[in-house]
This record gives C-alpha cells, structure tokens and sequence, in this order.
C-alpha cells in the first residue's frame, strides 16, 4: 500500500511539472515577440467572439496559435471585455499586447473634413464616401452642420457623425451671438448664418470676410439688395452645385434665393459656413464699402460709391478678356 502511495505522489508530481513547465512555456509563448513582420491593419466586427478574433488575428499574420491566444485572454480574465473596432497593430507585437489592445479599444482614429462652404448635398456624399462608417444619414438642413474636422472610429454610424456636426454648429453660433456687435440688421442667430452663408461663398481670402461681411450689412441697413451671385447659383441649381458660369438669364431668374430679384435676405443659407464667416458677419469690419468685385488676383476690388464700383468692374473685364496665356 505504501508503495502505491509513493507511485502516485510521485506521479502526481510529475504531472504537476509538466504543468507547470507548460505553463510556463506558454506564458512565455503568450508574451514574446509575435510573427508580424510589418505593421497591419484588423476590423473586429461586431459580434465576433474570442474565437472569432483569434482567426482574424492568425489570418493577419498578428498572431500563430489560436488556442494559444484563447487561453491567455480567459487566463488573464480579457475574454469579456474585447472591443470592436479597427486596430492597427505593430510588428512583432506579442499576443498579450494584442490582446491587450483590442481589451482598452485602443482603435485607429479615422478622420472627416468638411471644408467651408460645402453644401448639406455635399457634405452627405462626403459621409456616403467614408470609410469604415456605418448607416444613412438623413439630408440636414443647409447650414446646419459646422464645418471642420471630426474623428471617427470603424463602424460608427453616419448619423451619429451628423448630430455631432449639428451640435457643433448650435453650440457655435449660440456663443458668437452672444458676442455679437451691436446694431446688426438682422435679428436672429438664423438670419446670422443666411449672411455667413453667402459671405463663406463670395470669397475665399480669410482677410476679406470681415469687409465682405460689412458691405452686406452696410446694403441690408440702407435696403439695397444683396445682388450675391453665390445665391443665384445656389437657387437655380437648387442647392446641388452650378457646374457653369453664371448668365444674364440666371440673374434675371426669379427664384427665392436670386438676391438680384429678391430685397433682405434669401429664406436659408446657401451653404455650411465656417468659423471664420459667422465671426465677420457677427462683428464685421467698419467700412463704408457699398459694393465689391474680383480684382482678379484671388481677391476682391471694394467701392464706395456706385461709379468707382463701375470702374472696378471694367477693370475686372478687361482681365477677364485677356488670354490665359498672359
């Protein structure tokens, strides 16, 4: 009896080294340096279970041995907490910090511009475009959405993108309004990005919003019509985008937004304005400018009265006549 006792401690210990020696070759296994050899980058869908992430990360070449990986995550107590997202893992990255990353969602941060003056249309295929981002976004309304840059993860939803924009341009516009100069011609933060709308399209030279801004409160106050071309353009194309030069016809057409045709302001902004536009319409520059035209080096020609107004634009003709060549 003694001796089967002694045969059986002794093999109860010498499963217990085995163990141990698997285990600690495991271990060792689990947090050496892995097989990427170059950067790389994995979408963990939603949904894919430890099992699931394991065989992306071994057809990625991220890691070799699946169990192995599947061990480790239940042993270190990650198995729950494993995040969906796209990660982008380094060379040579072991399975414990890969692990590790997807357990903290440490995803790759995407990002969306939306530049100045681009419309809601615009915008939307902009969003239709991206990748990695899910669902439809509903068209918002023009002149609604703050244009800049936003961060995205993999398999965020487009409209979650949208409300973020909608929120940005709320909470901009509610701060410059409160800002705002005195004796504006316009009595609400609404009519305040219609302005910004048209002053973001008629230039694009940042030093010049400001004055863009002060001829057009200038016109509103004294009940001259605007006479903006941006706003004809948006009206006959009807918020798409002209893809020509504006004609005579057009500025002769009568829609809401021809401000040749129309007194104040058109009914809604002709496009998404910036940070830039809605400052300069909200404390515009102090000037006595009435009119303004392209001077033909990106900028514009300002005048005070209509017969300087009349020499400017001769002057713009002229180069406008001229070969490109020269």
């Amino acid at each position: 009896m003694g001796r089967w006792l002694l045969r059986l401690a002794s093999l109860a210990m010498s499963f217990a080294i085995v163990g141990g020696l698997a285990a600690v070759w495991g271990w060792s296994a689990f947090t050496q340096p892995g097989p990427l050899d170059q950067p790389t980058t994995v979408v963990v869908p939603r949904g894919a279970g430890l099992d699931g992430i394991a065989r992306r990360l071994a057809e990625a070449g991220v890691i070799v041995d699946t169990t192995l990986f599947v061990i480790g995550a239940k042993a270190t107590g990650s198995a729950r907490g494993l995040k969906a997202g796209e990660y982008r893992f380094p060379a040579s990255i072991s399975s414990r910090d890969a692990l590790g990353m997807i357990e903290r969602g440490e995803t790759v941060v995407r990002r969306i511009t939306v530049a100045e003056g681009l419309t809601s249309i615009q915008v939307q295929d902009l969003l239709e475009d991206a990748e990695g981002l899910e669902g439809t976004a509903e068209l918002p309304p023009e002149g609604s959405l703050l244009p800049e840059t936003y961060h995205y993860s993999w398999g965020d939803d487009r409209a979650g993108i949208v409300r973020r924009m909608r929120r940005s341009m709320d909470e901009t516009v509610a701060r410059l309004w409160n800002e705002r100069a005195d004796d504006l011609p316009f009595k609400t933060p609404e009519q305040a990005v219609i302005l910004a709308s048209i002053v973001e399209r008629e230039t694009g030279v940042a030093g010049e919003r400001g004055l863009v801004a002060g001829v057009f409160i200038n016109r509103l106050k004294l009940g001259m019509r605007l006479q903006s071309d941006p706003t004809v353009a948006y009206g006959v194309a009807g918020g798409a985008g002209l893809d020509r030069p504006l004609t005579r016809g057009d500025l002769r057409t009568e829609t809401p937004y021809n401000t040749y045709v129309i007194a104040g302001l058109p009914p809604g902004p002709i496009c998404n304005p910036g940070l830039s536009a809605l400052q300069a319409v909200l404390k515009p520059t102090q000037t006595d400018y009435l009119y303004f035209v392209a001077n033909g080096s990106g900028g514009h020609a300002f005048a005070r009265t209509l017969a300087q107004h009349n020499r400017n634009v001769r002057a713009w003709r002229r180069i406008q006549r001229q070969p490109a060549s020269e």
